[in-house]
C-alpha cells in the first residue's frame, strides 16, 4: 500500500504528466496553424506519449490501493515566437520532469517502497531519452534557423520521425 505522502506525489505527477499532454497537444496546433504539418505530427505524437505516462501512474495507483485524485490542469500556452520557441519551451517542461520524477524516486527510497522505487525506474529512463529527443530538435533548429527550405527539410523529417514512433521505448512500442 501507498503511503498518504507517496500517493499524493503520485497523484502530483499525474497531473504534471497531463499538462505535458495538455501542452504538447497546444504546441501540435500551434504548428498546424503555421502550416508545419511535421512538426505538428511530432508533437502530437509526444502529446500521446505523455498521456501514456499519465496513465501508467494512474493505473500503479490503482494497483498498489491508493486514491487516484485528479486535479485542474492549466490553460497551456496557444503560441510562441517561433518553432525553436516552443521546443525551448518543451524542453523545460521536460527537465522539471525529470527533477518531479527525481523527487518521487528519492521519496521511496527514503519510504522504503521498493515496489514503487522499481516502478519508476521506467520514468527515469524515459526522461532521459525524453530530453535527448528534444534537445536533439532544438540542436536542429538552431542549425536551420529561419531559412526557409531548411525549416522546410526538417518539417519533413520530424513527420517522418512521428510516423515511426521516435522517442518510444520498448515498453511503449
Amino acid at each position: 500500500m501507498l503511503s498518504d505522502k507517496m500517493q499524493a506525489a503520485l497523484n502530483d505527477q499525474i497531473n504534471m504528466e497531463l499538462r505535458a499532454y495538455y501542452t504538447y497537444l497546444s504546441m501540435s496546433a500551434y504548428f498546424q496553424d503555421s502550416g508545419l504539418p511535421g512538426f505538428a505530427a511530432w508533437m502530437f505524437h509526444h502529446a500521446e506519449e505523455e498521456m501514456t505516462h499519465a496513465m501508467k501512474l494512474y493505473d500503479y495507483i490503482h494497483v498498489r490501493r491508493g486514491k487516484v485524485k485528479l486535479q485542474a490542469i492549466p490553460e497551456p500556452p496557444h503560441t510562441w515566437d517561433s518553432p525553436l520557441a516552443a521546443f525551448e519551451d518543451a524542453f523545460e517542461h521536460e527537465r522539471k520532469v525529470s527533477i518531479s520524477i527525481d523527487k518521487l524516486v528519492s521519496l521511496a527510497r527514503e519510504e522504503g517502497d521498493h515496489a514503487t522505487n522499481s516502478f519508476l525506474q521506467w520514468f527515469v529512463d524515459e526522461q532521459v531519452e525524453e530530453e535527448e529527443v528534444v534537445s536533439n530538435a532544438i540542436d536542429k533548429l538552431k542549425l536551420v534557423g529561419d531559412f526557409g527550405p531548411g525549416l522546410y527539410m526538417l518539417d519533413k523529417e520530424m513527420a517522418a520521425d512521428a510516423a515511426a514512433g521516435e522517442g518510444e521505448t520498448e515498453a511503449e512500442a
